[in-house]
């Protein structure tokens, strides 16, 4: 039941204000005294004077289709590349889409209105609060697994001096400046990523996989910042790491390339043009949407575009495993232990503190030299 509400939460995510610009700034210059019915007009003819028919677009654009006539440019991106925004612009003012779907869920939503500088000192800090947020969100196991590879694209973030999403925060301004664009949100909620594959791993790949990711400490070179450029290195590195747990790649990339392959083809349904008014017929054609996601997805959308996709069996939580208990009992035993062993070294070191001062000793002196009363 739970995953029922939560893909259907993340099937219509809801954009704010700012991400489903009605136009750009050209057109507060409309005059005010137009009807409605002509201001639409205007702006669809905006928008379709500056729609490209046959859009010149980067290497990077995968373009896919449906059977109503709709298309999906499928822009592939590294999530630490300055050539990847620079795609994500061109591509996005070339076709004048309807909706723009980018490769995040409503967690990781607030890094679309940050600031760089903000976004760079967040990224790079990893502190007992955001692990007690995570632990709080995802339970104790998923949320331990989310600070690690945040610990990742940290080391990542430190070595490029860049913070990752600039393709993402890109195309959310760009569609806040094309007429009716639509903006959406198309990855599954990180809380149903984790869980399941946390529940995909033995007790034993749990242990192995935290202990590489705790330890990664490579530097990056200047090579790999421009590998950067046509692969993306974190996801690359991800792969490097998992290889060897597929349960683990299906559920972290497999099963995420299904739900964003659901999650555009729901955005490429038809779309219904604006009315000025309620009695104005219903017209509906053919939607133009671009897809922002990470270049190790596109293999996956378009292996899945032509597939029927039901996206209930990913969205499911299996309950804790055993081993997943057994090591939950062992963590707080552990931490309880350490606090206690803590208060208790403490307390000694502050009764000989106290016991040392002449004070206390000339104090113990008299009551060694009473002498008891018979």
């Amino acid at each position: 039941m739970e995953g029922e509400q939560q893909q259907e939460m993340a099937a219509e995510p809801a954009p704010s204000p700012e991400a489903q610009g009605d136009g750009p700034k050209e057109a507060v210059g409309i005059a005010s005294n137009i009807s409605d019915a002509d201001a639409l007009k205007i702006l669809l003819e905006m928008k379709m004077k500056r729609r490209k028919q046959k859009p010149s677009l980067p290497s990077t654009v995968t373009e896919l289709s449906t059977e109503e006539g709709s298309k999906v440019y499928v822009v592939g991106t590294a999530h630490f590349s300055d050539s990847s925004k620079r795609d994500v612009v061109k591509t996005i003012q070339e076709v004048q889409p309807d909706v723009v779907v980018v490769e995040l869920c409503q967690y990781r939503v607030s890094m679309l209105k940050m600031d760089e500088k903000t976004l760079l000192k967040e990224a790079k800090e990893i502190n007992l609060e955001k692990l007690q947020q995570a632990i709080k969100q995802n339970g104790v196991m998923s949320g331990l697994m989310q600070m690690l590879l945040l610990k990742v694209s940290a080391h990542i973030t430190e070595q490029l001096g860049m913070a990752p999403g600039g393709e993402f925060r890109e195309a959310f301004k760009e569609a806040s400046k094309v007429p009716f664009c639509k903006f959406h949100l198309g990855d599954r909620p990180i809380p149903v990523t984790f869980k399941r594959a946390i529940a995909a791993l033995s007790f034993w790949q749990k242990v192995k996989l935290a202990w590489g990711l705790c330890f990664l400490s490579d530097p990056i070179s200047k090579d790999d910042v421009e590998k950067c450029k046509q692969k993306d290195l974190l996801e690359q590195m991800m792969a490097e790491m998992i290889g060897e747990f597929p349960d683990l790649h299906r559920t972290i990339v497999s099963e995420r390339d299904i739900y964003l392959t659901y999650m555009l083809k729901q955005a490429a349904k038809q779309t219904e043009l604006p009315r000025a008014s309620e009695a104005e017929p219903r017209r509906c054609v053919p939607s133009i949407v671009v897809g922002v996601v990470g270049m190790g997805h596109v293999p996956g959308i378009e292996k899945n575009w032509n597939t029927d996709l039901n996206i209930q069996e990913i969205m499911s939580v299996p309950p804790p495993s055993t081993s997943s208990k057994i090591l939950k009992f062992v963590i707080k035993a552990t931490v309880f232990g350490l606090v206690g062993y803590g208060c208790y070294r403490m307390g000694q070191r502050t009764v000989r503190f106290i016991l040392s001062m002449p004070v206390a000793q000339n104090y113990l002196q008299k009551l060694a030299d009473v002498k008891p009363q018979h």
